[in-house]
């Protein structure tokens, strides 16, 4: 089994990671002509003080190793990679491959996606077990990797068979109990998505342009409403109580704030998406060093 029992590694991917990171769909790409911009842009995360990169959409383990050969110390993580589309001897492969060349920054964040995104979605929390029990076999090891756990059987399976749990689309009342369920020692690493506008419509409408797919998606909505969101808060592109549940905008003290009660909820790492009304494939530069700037 792949039970984690090292403490002190737990512990010192936490350090690595630290307190905030990058989640962006732009970080990952096959085109070749991208390759030079993501490497100037993800060491300038690396400058900029933030530990980790998460890469959106159903990332895989080799688009990472660009952004690995470009920097020296940040942590890049898939975020998260379908365990219906990769299969656990193909990841095995290619995490050897990774961890060879860069031991200790790669993080395998795994996922089981959705019904309506994937069409061999069959028992999800089995398929995952399954899954985990392959890696295993191919010495994968737990400790580096992390689950996209939203309930409560998931988030077990990150305390007993991962590092910890990356869960998206939350709320810092998630991530309290996530720590419960997680107990102290796992990585608890939420991402939290963030709208640089002081302007309560534009804010809003930036979000909702985000958030539209997610309300599509019966897993997010039924953990949602696990905290008391209904389906009206759900309907018309979500209501202002659920986008401002959900997204982080305003002043830089009221992001700030926003983004410290994950902290004191209980997560370690806070993986920061940045929400605009551009093309979500485009690297959010002078959003990043801003956000910088505010966190420090």
């Amino acid at each position: 089994m792949g039970d984690v029992t090292s403490t002190d590694a737990t512990v010192s991917l936490k350090e690595t990671v630290g307190r905030y990171g990058i989640w962006s769909v732009g970080l990952r790409s096959e085109d070749p002509a991208r390759q030079s911009e993501l490497a100037e842009a993800v060491a300038e995360l690396e400058e900029l003080g933030f530990g980790a990169a998460w890469l959106g959409r159903s990332s895989h383990v080799r688009h990472a190793v660009p952004l690995l050969e470009a920097t020296s110390r940040l942590v890049v993580a898939t975020g998260i990679q379908s365990i219906w589309q990769y299969e656990a001897a193909d990841t095995a492969a290619h995490f050897a491959e990774v961890d060879k060349s860069h031991p200790g920054r790669f993080l395998l964040g795994l996922g089981v996606s959705h019904a309506k995104l994937a069409e061999q979605y069959r028992r999800p929390y089995s398929a995952m077990v399954a899954h985990l029990d392959a890696l295993d076999a191919a010495g994968v090891p737990a400790v580096r990797r992390v689950l996209a756990a939203l309930g409560p059987k998931m988030l077990e399976l990150s305390r007993d068979r991962a590092a910890g749990a990356h869960p998206y689309l939350v709320t810092p009342e998630h991530s309290a109990r996530a720590r419960e369920i997680l107990g102290p020692s796992p990585l608890l690493a939420p991402e939290a998505m963030v709208v640089l506008d002081r302007d309560p419509d534009s804010a809003r409408t930036k979000a909702r342009g985000s958030l539209a797919l997610y309300l599509q998606l019966p897993n997010y909505t039924k953990a949602l409403a696990q905290f008391g969101f209904t389906e009206g808060d759900f309907a018309d592109g979500g209501s202002d109580r659920l986008v401002d549940a959900l997204f982080a905008w305003g002043d830089d003290d009221r992001i700030r704030e926003r983004l410290e009660a994950f902290h004191t909820a209980g997560a370690d790492h806070v993986a920061v998406q940045v929400v605009g009304d551009g093309d979500p494939d485009e690297l959010p530069r002078a959003a990043w060093r801003r956000l910088a700037e505010l966190l420090r």
